[in-house]
């Protein structure tokens, strides 16, 4: 049974590992996103507590 040697079969699954692991995101992290993250402010809101009128 051919199948069951995994020879051929190992050294495809290292490689297409490889791929996934090393080349893929080396690629997707050179894409920047167009909306850079600003900073928090510390400044705290002012925030009013409801009136219920019931």
């Amino acid at each position: 049974m051919p199948q069951l040697n995994p020879n051929p079969w190992f050294m495809i699954l290292v490689f297409s590992w490889l791929v996934f692991l090393i080349i893929i995101p080396s690629k997707i992290l050179n894409y920047t996103s167009p909306n850079e993250p600003t900073s928090v402010s510390a400044k705290k809101h002012e925030t009013e507590s409801w009136n219920w009128p019931w």
